[in-house]
């Protein structure tokens, strides 16, 4: 057939319609822009050879060191092994994680030919320590190479880019580590239906998410990953989170489907539930098509590269700062909420309670276990001990109970000493990782209302703001809220109001205190004001959450609690 020339290594019984080659047989384009529609479009899916000269002109096209191995070193490595038939009994390199290569419609040689392939790649690229994805990689641009040789090159190239800000393959354990905390973040924000029932049927959520790359690459369906592929080499890593979180989306359905309304599942080993994913990925041909797939990946909004390089940066920091950067046995308990029911211990919430709030917070808190910082009963209804407590810790997790037995509370990502910063006015600070909550009479959490939504992002320039305007019967001089510039620095990389244009600051007040009072969120309202003698407080809807009230709008506090994160791997 025409496409030989391009899959001497594909097992063309394997392939079904794509082994019937139709639409376009020529791409005249050099516009990146261009190439993006074109790929999301698939608009070479059905040429096998068109598809394979497209990933030629891509990936020759990548960004790479300067000394990178081509075909030519491959051929003068190999020799005459190059000739010989090679054997996929050669193991493959410790940096792979015990990742198998995958089929994907591969003739058995071929997979052989994989597993030289990586050897030398390994030989030549020393650097690398941590790369589970390789073989699906190598796999797959297999069907699209002429020989070992050039499979070779495409896979060097795209492991040495240097373009700044693209990111094509994890190759350390750090970045591995960090994008599977970045993944369990943006699950948290983008898909939290789906998180929750993660959450709730999982023992260990950051071990189910820790196979969030091997459900794209690995697990999927030659026809669905190859659409993706398509997509990748244009627009890089970011494709690979969105799918995923696609994919989860999915996996939801199927389990709604499943239990047929019949309520939540017991928790159980966190293998099942990675198991029961694997399988439905496997399997998602049944029910979803690669196009399907990929119009729920670019549905979900709001979601950029720059923000995922921020919380991926982030999160390597959180990590390095844990020690935690090369693999060790058991590494994936070192980062593991460090809650021990047994000697966890609070007035407000219970340790399983607890252990689903820390399910909403940023991941790289997650590394951290919770230290009491102050308590009502013990240290008394003073806004001035509350401070002193609070102060120099950053985030913070605030629990209220009233006398009518409701439980509500706000994660906080901020020092409250920043509060000095506005003088003797009281002045909103913080960011948008921020988040109230209430656990009984119902759990329900209520974010940054930009995250839910993205339409108040606007493009238009900020104008002149109102402030914030308090519940109704609050001291009037909380009309004065003003929002003090930050400096970048100090502000949490991920969800800061700076990295969008609000149509209204309203839309970004956090929290907020001085001598007479501490606020969340602001904006026709407040979710949660508690007076000087941490004892009366109100609650109503307020812009920045766009929440209902918490609890019953002018309540009692009965027990006040705040919490810090303590370094879970400290000695």
């Amino acid at each position: 057939m025409a496409e030989e020339e391009y899959g001497s290594f594909v097992d063309w019984n394997q392939m079904g319609d794509l082994a019937k080659s139709s639409g376009p047989t020529k791409v005249d384009c050099k516009d990146l822009n261009e190439f993006k529609q074109m790929a999301r479009q698939g608009y070479w899916a059905k040429n096998h050879k068109l598809r394979a000269q497209v990933y030629q002109q891509l990936i020759k096209a990548i960004p790479c060191r300067t000394v990178t191995p081509d075909a030519e070193v491959y051929r003068d490595i190999m020799g005459n092994a190059a000739t010989k038939k090679p054997s996929s009994h050669i193991p493959l390199p410790d940096f792979v994680d015990g990742s198998p290569v995958p089929r994907y419609c591969l003739k058995p040689e071929a997979v052989a030919s994989a597993h030289q392939i990586i050897n030398c790649v390994a030989g030549q690229f020393p650097d690398i320590s941590h790369c589970p994805s390789l073989p699906a990689v190598t796999s797959l641009l297999l069907h699209f190479s002429i020989d070992e040789a050039q499979c070779f090159e495409h896979v060097s190239r795209i492991l040495a880019c240097n373009e700044p800000g693209k990111r094509l393959l994890d190759q350390t354990f750090l970045a591995y580590e960090s994008s599977c905390m970045t993944f369990g973040d943006l699950a948290n924000k983008y898909c939290a239906a789906a998180h929750k029932l993660i959450v709730a049927t999982a023992q260990d959520v950051v071990e189910v998410y820790s196979d969030w790359q091997r459900w794209v690459l690995g697990d999927l369906p030659f026809s669905h990953m190859v659409r993706i592929l398509d997509v990748y080499l244009v627009e890089g890593y970011k494709i690979l989170f969105r799918v995923a979180i696609a994919l989860l989306k999915f996996y939801r359905k199927h389990k709604a489907g499943v239990q047929g309304g019949q309520g939540s599942q017991q928790q159980q080993d966190s293998s099942k539930v990675k198991a029961d994913i694997q399988a439905f990925v496997k399997g998602i041909a049944s029910t979803v098509t690669p196009d399907k797939l990929l119009e729920k990946a670019f549905s979900i909004r709001l979601f950029s590269r720059k923000e995922i390089t921020l919380l991926q940066l982030t999160n390597e920091k959180s990590l390095q700062q844990k020690g935690i950067t090369v693999k060790q046995k058991r590494s994936r308990r070192n980062v593991q909420l460090a809650l021990n029911p047994d000697t966890f211990s609070s007035e407000i919430v219970s340790a399983k309670e607890m252990r689903d709030i820390w399910s909403w917070i940023p991941e790289r808190f997650a590394l951290c276990q919770p230290q009491l910082l102050f308590t009502t009963t013990t240290h008394g209804c003073s806004l001035n001990r509350f401070y002193s407590h609070c102060e120099g810790y950053e985030p913070t997790l605030l629990l209220i109970r009233t006398t009518d037995g409701d439980v509500c509370g706000a994660f906080l990502s901020t020092d409250w000493e920043e509060r000095k910063r506005g003088g003797n006015k009281l002045s909103f600070f913080g960011t948008g990782e921020c988040f109230v909550f209430r656990l009984k009479p119902e759990m329900e959490r209520y974010e940054w209302v930009v995250i839910r939504h993205p339409e108040l992002a606007s493009s238009i320039k900020t104008q002149d703001q109102e402030d914030a305007a308090p519940c109704q019967g609050q001291n009037s001089d909380n009309n004065s809220l003003q929002q003090p510039e930050k400096p970048a620095g100090d502000l949490s990389p991920f969800l800061s109001a700076r990295h969008f244009n609000l149509n209204s600051k309203n839309t970004s007040m956090f929290m907020a205190g001085n001598v007479d009072s501490i606020i969340v969120g602001g904006g026709e309202g407040n979710a949660l004001y508690i007076d000087s003698e941490l004892n009366h407080g109100r609650t109503c809807r307020c812009t920045t959450f766009d929440n209902p009230p918490l609890c019953a709008e002018s309540f009692q506090v009965s027990l006040l609690e705040v919490w810090g994160f303590q370094d879970a791997m400290a000695s």
